[in-house]
C-alpha cells in the first residue's frame, strides 16, 4: 500500500536529490519558472485512432474550439498529435501528419497559444516550426541529431522521451531494470549532452509513461511501474532540466464510466513526485487539483 511510510523510505534513500533547481526558460515570450510553478499541457488528437474520444478533433474548427476550452480550463500549452501511439493504430506518413497538423498549428498560433507538436519525423517538425510551433514533442531517437539541429535553428524547446526503440511505433518488449529511474536518468544524461552539443538548452525530460509495450499487459505490473515513476521523478531534477509526464489511463482498474478519474488520480502522484509539467486530457480537473495542492503551507 502506498502511504507515508513508503514515501518516507524513498525520500530517505534519495535525500540528496531533493530540492535540486532546474533551468527556467522562455516559450513564446513567456517565462516558465519551473522551480516555483507547475504547468499543464492539454491534448488535441488529430487522429481518429486515438481512444480518448474527448480529445479527438476531426477538423481544424474542432481543434480551435477544443484549444480555447483547454486554455480556459487551465492549460498553459496545447499538444498536437497527428498519429495515435496505440499499437494497432495506423501509422501516418510525413504528408498525412502535415495535412493534419499544419492548419491547426497556424490557427492556434494566430490566436496566441503556445503549441507543442508530437512527431518523430524531422520534416514534420521543421515545417511546424516554420509555422510557429514552440515545442517539439520528440517521440523517438531515430533522427535525434537532425531534430537537435532544427531545435537550435528555430529556438524551439524539446520534449525528450524515454523510448526503448527507434521511435514510439517501433518498440517491442520493455526492459525492466532494478532501478528504473536510475536507468532513465542515464538515458537522459546522454541525450541532453548530445542536445547541448547542438546548442539546444530548452529541454523537458519525459519518462515515457504514455507509450505501449507488448510485455506490459499485466495491469498490476504496469501500474506499479507507473506509480514508482511518478514518485521517483524528483531524482531527474539532478540533471537540471524540467520534468514532463503523461498521465496514464489504467483502463483495467478505472472501468467504463470511471475512466476519466484515472488521470486526475495520477496527477496527484505526479505533483507529489516533482513533475514540473503534466500532459493530460482532463485539464479542468487536474487544474483544480493543482490549485488545491498549491494552497498547502507547512
Amino acid at each position: 500500500m502506498l502511504d507515508h511510510q513508503v514515501l518516507s523510505a524513498v525520500l530517505r534513500h534519495y535525500h540528496d536529490a531533493l530540492g535540486k533547481p532546474v533551468r527556467t526558460f522562455h516559450l513564446g515570450g513567456r517565462l516558465f519558472d519551473f522551480n516555483r510553478y507547475r504547468y499543464l499541457v492539454g491534448v488535441i488528437n488529430l487522429s481518429t485512432d486515438s481512444w480518448y474520444r474527448e480529445s479527438v478533433c476531426a477538423t481544424t474548427g474542432e481543434a480551435i474550439a477544443r484549444a480555447a476550452m483547454l486554455q480556459a480550463d487551465g492549460a498553459d500549452i496545447i499538444d498536437l498529435g497527428a498519429e495515435s501511439t496505440l499499437p494497432q493504430a495506423q501509422q501516418a506518413d510525413v504528408q498525412q501528419q502535415l495535412e493534419r497538423l499544419l492548419p491547426v498549428v497556424e490557427a492556434l498560433k494566430a490566436r496566441g497559444l503556445l503549441v507543442s507538436v508530437e512527431s518523430y519525423y524531422p520534416e514534420v517538425l521543421e515545417t511546424c516550426a516554420q509555422a510557429g510551433a514552440d515545442i517539439f514533442n520528440l517521440t523517438g531517437r531515430r533522427d535525434s541529431a537532425e531534430v537537435f539541429r532544427l531545435a537550435a535553428a528555430y529556438d524551439v524547446a524539446l520534449i525528450l522521451c524515454y523510448v526503448q526503440g527507434p521511435t514510439v511505433r517501433e518498440v517491442s518488449d520493455f526492459q525492466l531494470h532494478d532501478d528504473m529511474m536510475g536507468a532513465i536518468g542515464h538515458y537522459f544524461r546522454d541525450l541532453t549532452a548530445q542536445a547541448a552539443r547542438y546548442g539546444v538548452t530548452k529541454c523537458f525530460l519525459d519518462p515515457g509513461l504514455g507509450f505501449y509495450y507488448k510485455n506490459l499487459q499485466d495491469s498490476r505490473q504496469r501500474v506499479n511501474y507507473q506509480l514508482n515513476t511518478f514518485l521517483h521523478c524528483f531524482r531527474l531534477h539532478e540533471l537540471g532540466y524540467p520534468t514532463f509526464n503523461i498521465l496514464p489511463h489504467a483502463p483495467d482498474i478505472f472501468l467504463d464510466d470511471e475512466r476519466r478519474a484515472a488521470e486526475p488520480f495520477f496527477s496527484v502522484l505526479a505533483l507529489l513526485g516533482g513533475t514540473h509539467v503534466i500532459r493530460s486530457h482532463e485539464i479542468r480537473t487536474v487544474h483544480r487539483i493543482r490549485q488545491v495542492m498549491e494552497l498547502y503551507e507547512a
